[in-house]
């Protein structure tokens, strides 16, 4: 079982960034930014370009497909007011493929901007969509939490709500760029194999990846396989708790195919990650096996991994079982994709189940995703950043990457 992480500081997972050192705009070539190598314990630094030369032959190597949507919505009240709406989760329907495709009226929990100008009231935004006017109507609802359930509907019933966001939606880009969003950054914010619309926010490690760099690991025999997490705006969620036992991890959507659970099982159940999100989306699914090897009639709510799901259940199946269990789910119910929720957290104490090596982005400071690095690379982060700080490595999501790989082999 692991180590539950619980009593974990965040304190001690700061450091210092200057505002220099995070990248406000991406490399003009995509693959031609810097590569960090952390093999062994040892670091090394090369371009991205000669990845695949650092990686096992035949190895597999797992991408996040999502698409990030134009989830920011700009409304301005009869008064002149100007009301954000920043689209989060989708509620009804609560199917992200499902919501994107209704064609008149869908809703979403939101942020909202400016929320003590809109007290009451609706707003309405004239729009052309596909060269017909439309006018988008928004209702705001009861609050959530942080979060105001918004309902939204349209009176041209040609369009889908996906083509609403695309006519006046503006991309997301992270808050911590200070900057608007430039009509760049719709190409430049997605990775070049995006399909699945959803995320709110890039899985920023795969932004490196051009066709130049497949190729290349193509030749170097090391299969290529996609799974699906939305990432949610929590992403960027400080941890405000002293201790990370308080800090409540977002819920993010997942999606895992047959044929990547299949080809997974085919690598005995090991594989590369490419970011974060492909890391809890992979290791989130050894937990689902394992719910369903106790319990095999489990329903969507019990295949839910909860935030401390991994620290208080026992580890008594190998990655390879985990995964045949996912399939044999799949048979049973006579469907081709596991889709379910993840509200995993990985932090130092967890054991690695499917996951032998990363390719990240460097992260904030105080962030979950801080606390995911070291957990894989057994606490020795901030030799890590320190290196990076110290040799021209810009940061976060439009910075440069690494490619880490555990300084001991994880526990089976």
């Amino acid at each position: 079982m692991n180590e539950s992480p619980k009593h974990i500081r965040i304190s001690e997972y700061n450091y210092t960034l200057p505002d220099e050192r995070i990248a406000k705009y991406p490399l003009q070539e995509r693959d031609h930014s810097k590569l960090l190598i952390y093999r062994h314990g040892e670091i090394a630094e090369d371009a991205f370009t000669s990845l695949p030369r650092y990686l096992p032959e035949n190895s597999l190597m797992v991408f996040n497909n999502t698409k990030v949507i134009p989830a920011r919505l700009h409304f301005r009240k009869e008064t002149g007011a100007r009301i954000e709406i920043f689209c989060l989760e989708p509620v009804s329907p609560n199917d992200y493929a499902l919501n994107l495709q209704q064609t008149g009226h869908a809703a979403w929990l939101c942020m909202i901007g400016n929320l003590k100008k809109w007290k009451k009231g609706n707003l309405h935004k004239e729009l052309t969509v596909k060269g017909k006017s439309a006018i988008l109507t928004a209702v705001r609802g009861e609050n959530r939490g942080t979060s105001h359930w918004v309902d939204f509907s349209w009176n041209n019933p040609e369009v889908t709500f996906a083509d609403m966001l695309e006519a006046s939606g503006e991309l997301p880009i992270p808050p911590y760029l200070n900057r608007e969003a430039q009509d760049s950054d719709k190409e430049t914010y997605q990775t070049v194999y995006s399909k699945i619309k959803g995320s709110v926010a890039a899985p920023t490690a795969g932004l490196h990846f051009t066709p130049h760099v497949f190729d290349a690991l193509k030749e170097k025999g090391i299969d290529c396989e996609e799974l699906t997490l939305h990432v949610g705006a929590g992403t960027f969620k400080p941890v405000k708790s002293e201790e990370i036992e308080n800090h409540e991890m977002h819920t993010e959507y997942m999606s895992v195919s047959r044929a990547t659970l299949e080809k997974l099982i085919a690598h005995q159940g090991e594989a590369i990650a490419v970011g974060t999100t492909s890391v809890r989306t992979l290791e989130s699914l050894y937990y689902i096996g394992v719910t369903l090897s106790g319990n095999p009639d489990a329903g969507e709510k019990e295949l839910y991994v909860r935030q401390w799901q991994p620290y208080e259940t026992p580890e008594e199946i190998t990655a390879t079982e985990a995964l045949k269990q996912i399939v044999a789910h799949l048979d049973r119910h006579q469907i081709d994709t596991l889709y379910t929720r993840t509200q995993i957290i990985i932090a130092p104490g967890y054991n690695f189940k499917i996951v032998k090596a990363m390719v990240t982005n460097f992260h904030q400071p105080q962030s979950t995703l801080l606390l995911l690095v070291s957990a894989f690379v057994k606490g020795d982060w901030r030799r890590i950043y320190n290196y990076a700080l110290s040799h021209d490595f810009r940061f976060l999501s439009y910075g440069d990457s690494s490619l880490l790989f555990p300084p001991v082999r994880a526990k089976e």
